[in-house]
């Protein structure tokens, strides 16, 4: 099977997996240990968050180590929202940000805080007027993705902290879907939290990290906490957060911009030689593009449909985020961009990954063509 759903999760490279199976047999005690074989597990620990800091050029004590991206979300927006519960109750969100960030804000509905949720233009950017026109005096907390995971848009997070600037707002950004993609140490001083996941860079599943800047003043949503200094809690995963870093290493010096806008342009060539008016791309302009990420529907053909063609001819492709799958609603991508129900139904997501080539994003367009023409057959 060819796979193009490298936005969902890639394989784990081959450096990470040995350096996890290192550590799984030499560094193997708990880091919370006081004797010799937790304190050597502990300063293998600290060596990687130094390195991690390193690489997004942040203070490492600013670094926790977590599950993945969803649970550094989930910790950042409650530790900020409760932490600042004193000066209001107001969140804003992007109405497009992952489930995390969406389950989180309604929890925090629960709680008392009043959620905003900010839509997209239809080129996939945040509307920054509406934005700005959001913002209240007990405002506290916002979030905005930094690059959207369905069609590759990314977010002018410079934009975002002007509008802010001034005001006592915490300004957190889901960075998962751009670290090892762009050089987010450039956007990391931006925001007061970010996300990263190692998943999603050829490294291990279940760790991530979230960064917290060290001089906010903030208290642990959680407390009493044994783990993190005490953010949070559970023995701390040290040979998935030794691979992850290792995968952070080799990603952050090789993902090849270039490349994946060749691919890009192939496969779109290709597919619009006989589909030019049939074939939607839905995405940014090219300074706000990454281009690995291709949001794409085929009129009159429902994604769900395509992707479980696509499947059975041997193509891995997704119909949006794997968080979102299986779930008969469209994607919250399109929603955000007020896109008409039936074409959000049409979305398919395909994205490229460093084992992609030429050959294998030919193929892929000629076979939706081929299964567009047989569906559309079928229909008349």
């Amino acid at each position: 099977m060819k796979y193009f759903d490298y936005a969902a999760t890639t394989p784990i490279e081959k450096n990470s997996l040995e350096v996890f199976n290192e550590v799984s047999k030499h560094f193997w005690g708990n880091t919370s240990s006081l004797h010799d074989i937790g304190t050597s597990a502990t300063s293998l620990l600290e060596k990687c968050r130094e390195e991690l800091a390193q690489l997004l050029c942040v203070p490492s004590t600013g670094i926790y180590f977590t599950s993945g991206g969803t649970e550094g979300n989930q910790l950042a927006l409650l530790t900020l929202a409760m932490s600042a519960k004193k000066h209001g109750n107001h969140i804003i969100i992007g109405m497009a940000e992952h489930t995390s960030i969406h389950s989180t804000a309604d929890l925090l509905s629960q709680l008392g805080f009043t959620i905003t949720k900010v839509p997209m233009l239809s080129d996939g950017i945040i509307n920054l007027e509406a934005l700005e026109n959001a913002i209240r005096p007990e405002t506290i907390l916002l979030s905005i993705q930094h690059i959207n995971g369905e069609i590759g848009a990314i977010q002018p997070l410079d934009k975002v902290k002007k509008i802010l600037q001034g005001k006592n707002i915490f300004f957190h950004s889901d960075f998962v879907q751009s670290f090892g993609k762009i050089a987010i140490h450039t956007y990391t001083n931006l925001v007061d939290s970010f996300t990263v996941s190692s998943h999603k860079i050829y490294g291990p599943k279940g760790v991530g990290a979230v960064f917290l800047n060290p001089n906010l003043e903030i208290t642990p949503f959680f407390p009493s906490q044994s783990h993190e200094n005490g953010f949070r809690g559970g023995t701390v995963n040290l040979p998935g957060i030794a691979a992850f870093v290792t995968a952070a290493q080799e990603a952050n010096n090789h993902f090849e911009l270039t490349k994946y806008w060749r691919l890009r342009e192939f496969f779109l060539q290709e597919l619009k030689k006989e589909l030019a008016e049939k074939a939607f791309v839905i995405e940014s302009n090219q300074s706000t593009q990454l281009p690995h990420v291709i949001g794409l529907c085929l009129e009159g053909i429902q994604g769900q449909w395509l992707m479980l063609e696509a499947n059975r001819k041997g193509f891995a492709i997704s119909t949006g985020s794997a968080c979102h799958i299986g779930k008969l609603e469209p994607s919250k991508t399109l929603t955000a961009m007020d896109t008409p129900l039936q074409q959000a139904k049409e979305f398919i997501r395909i994205s490229f990954g460093k084992d992609t080539k030429k050959q294998d994003v030919v193929e892929l367009a000629r076979q939706l063509i081929i299964t567009y023409h047989t569906a559309r057959s079928t229909q008349s």
